[in-house]
C-alpha cells in the first residue's frame, strides 16, 4: 500500500487511482445535489420558521460534500502530490 501512496506522492499516473478518485467526487457531487433538494425543502417549509440544527447541519454536509466533491473530481490523485516546502518559509519555520 505505501508503495501506490508513494506512487501518486510522487505525481506518477496510475488510471486506477484517477478512475476512482474522480467516480469519488462524482458520488460526493451527487449526494451534495440530492442534500442541497432535501434542505430547500426544509428550509421553505411553511409556516416559516427559524432554522433548526438538524438543518444547519445538512446544509454544512452539503457544503462540505461539494467542496470535496469537486476536488476529488478536478484534481485527483493529484490532492496527494507532494509539494516541497522551501527552506526561507515564513509560515514553517525550521523546515
Amino acid at each position: 500500500m505505501t508503495t501506490r501512496l508513494d506512487r501518486l506522492r510522487k505525481g506518477e499516473r496510475w488510471w486506477l487511482a484517477e478512475a476512482a478518485f474522480r467516480v469519488c467526487g462524482l458520488i460526493l457531487l451527487y449526494a451534495c445535489y440530492h442534500a442541497a433538494l432535501l434542505a430547500y425543502q426544509l428550509v421553505f417549509a411553511l409556516p416559516a420558521h427559524q432554522a433548526t440544527p438538524g438543518e444547519f447541519a445538512i446544509c454544512a454536509a452539503t457544503y462540505l460534500m461539494l467542496t470535496s466533491g469537486l476536488a476529488l473530481t478536478f484534481a485527483g490523485p493529484g490532492l496527494l502530490r507532494h509539494v516541497p516546502i522551501p527552506p526561507h518559509s515564513a509560515y514553517f519555520p525550521g523546515h
